[in-house]
């Protein structure tokens, strides 16, 4: 598809970045870096920092059109788009009920479950459940906040006294909490671009998994893109991934996470319906080993804004 559009066609653009969640300065990165990119190209774009007044200020600035760089709570869970969809307002990223169902980690696994898509054995966590029942069930664990992202609040556990301190600082984050299986094996993530499945990158990390530091502030985590997978296993997991992400109902962009087992199984772990465009960032990483700079991915996106007017939920 060629990226030639005549950047007045999106109007005056909004990049709505920043907010309140946990990932507030993520976002900023994300948004700071695609507001450049589109102005490189043209496109009449300003940034906003989601405040209480978002939707005033919306109107005030007469925005036609919005590229969401909102990371987590509000810009993930479906709240931004459903006011977006009331104010008639096109915007990038998955619709009302995807953002909602892909920020829910329990509910996606359930989704993906009942279609026989494999992802990791999991328990919601409740003050009956003791932690080593859970342990005794799953094993060896991850525990994570249920609606959050960039791997905030998320410990692993494999006896009792470790589980109950990760499983309070997890609550910090969020009141639903889960404990999901560790898979031992390599760390996959995937990114897909309105329908097209980007290269597959695979993340190696000195620390004991893929956490908020190795995302962010670590200069060694190494990032194998294209990664060594055989062509057959490359296929499998981009179909996988792509299945799983259709799934849920998103669209646009996202990327997909995944583990690999040592008996070469996939097992997938979420969707990320607004990924981070950051320096350390996946997708743009995934966007440019297929040709894509990041200049033209955010073009991309937002085109996919101009599809979509019609079609939202």
């Amino acid at each position: 598809m060629s990226d030639a559009v005549n950047p007045q066609v999106f109007g005056k653009v909004a990049v709505v970045m920043g907010g309140r969640s946990s990932e507030r300065e993520v976002s900023l990165q994300s948004g700071a870096a695609v507001l450049q990119g589109l102005r490189n190209q043209g496109v009449n774009a300003i940034g906003i920092d989601a405040g209480a007044d978002l939707l005033d200020v919306l109107r005030r600035e007469q925005i036609e059109r919005v590229f969401i760089a909102l990371h987590g709570t509000d810009g993930e869970d479906g709240k931004l788009q459903g006011a977006l969809e009331w104010m008639g307002l096109p915007y990038t990223g998955s619709g009302v009920l995807a953002s909602a169902l892909a920020m829910d980690k329990v509910r996606t696994k359930l989704v993906w479950q009942q279609l026989g898509i494999s992802t990791p054995p999991f328990v919601k966590l409740t003050p009956e459940l003791g932690p080593q029942a859970v342990l005794d069930q799953l094993g060896p664990c991850f525990i994570k906040p249920v609606n959050e992202g960039s791997s905030i609040g998320i410990g692993s556990a494999n006896n009792a006294e470790q589980f109950r301190t990760i499983w309070n600082e997890a609550s910090r984050f969020d009141q639903e909490v889960m404990a999901e299986r560790w898979i031992e094996g390599r760390e996959y993530t995937v990114a897909i671009l309105g329908e097209q499945v980007l290269p597959i990158i695979e993340l190696r990390s000195t620390h004991a998994f893929y956490d908020y530091a190795a995302k962010y502030l670590a200069d060694d985590t190494r990032y194998l893109c294209p990664c060594d997978l055989d062509p057959e296993a490359t296929h499998e997991l981009q179909s996988l991934a792509l299945r799983a992400y259709q799934a849920v109902g998103c669209r646009s962009w996202g990327r997909v996470d995944a583990m690999r087992d040592e008996q070469g199984r996939f097992w997938l772990l979420e969707v990320n319906t607004v990924p981070g465009m950051t320096s350390h960032s996946l997708v743009p990483m995934a966007a440019q080993a297929a040709g894509i700079d990041f200049d033209s991915l955010v073009l991309r996106i937002l085109r996919s804004s101009l599809r979509e007017e019609n079609t939202h939920e």
